[in-house]
């Protein structure tokens, strides 16, 4: 039985993606974004179809849009929130964060576990591995399964793009160099699978991408 990727596009107001990796009954619930009943019913009704009990929950990093389900994933599953420490302060900030963009929100109580670079995560008999790839936010996080080719990366690299730095924390400088050294590096076929839009592949982006170019 090969590691499956679910993917669930365009969550709330920022059009975020958040993604269920699962192997058996065993799941991993990547940056919950969902905000909405219609958005959480799709979630749950997967789950429930495919009989999955989610056991971690991972984030690439802690910007408002893909932590806006956290707090209720965290009552639902009960499961451990892994996240890089660096990445805790905008979980500390979490109502600033979202009055930063006209929202409202309750402040977040989690207690994660630290991810460090090169950190392996494991579901069932398969490892994928966690790449740090600051400059979009500090202690940002990409997630490389090897045998399967694909990658998780947030918001360090879209379709033709790349993530904005004009946030806390950015730096173009450091997100250029998170790309070549950490992502640009990974097998020219590997499926990159971002935190918004459609999903490439390294050597697309290589390529293409007029943001960082090799």
């Amino acid at each position: 039985m090969e590691l499956s990727l679910e993917i669930f596009e365009g969550l709330n107001p920022f059009q975020e993606n958040a993604y269920l990796v699962y192997h058996g009954r065993s799941a991993h619930l990547f940056d919950p974004g969902f905000s909405s009943g219609a958005e959480w019913d799709g979630l749950l009704r997967t789950l429930e179809e495919k009989q999955l009990t989610v056991e971690a929950i991972v984030l690439t990093h802690a910007h408002v849009d893909h932590i806006m389900g956290l707090q209720k994933a965290i009552q639902l599953f009960e499961a451990p929130v892994y996240m890089h420490k660096e990445s805790y302060t905008f979980i500390e900030n979490y109502p600033e964060q979202a009055m930063m963009f006209g929202l409202d929100a309750e402040p977040i109580q989690v207690d994660p576990q630290f991810v460090e670079a090169s950190w392996t995560l494991q579901i069932g008999s398969f490892i994928y591995d966690a790449r740090y790839t600051p400059g979009h936010a500090p202690g940002h996080l990409s997630f490389y399964h090897k045998p399967r080719r694909w990658v998780i990366v947030g918001d360090a690299l879209f379709a033709g793009s790349i993530g904005r730095t004009d946030l806390f924390g950015g730096d173009f400088a450091l997100l250029e160099e998170s790309i070549r050294k950490k992502l640009y590096t990974l097998p020219d076929e590997t499926i990159v699978w971002p935190g918004h839009g459609v999903h490439t592949t390294i050597e697309y982006e290589k390529r293409t991408n007029p943001f960082v170019k090799v």
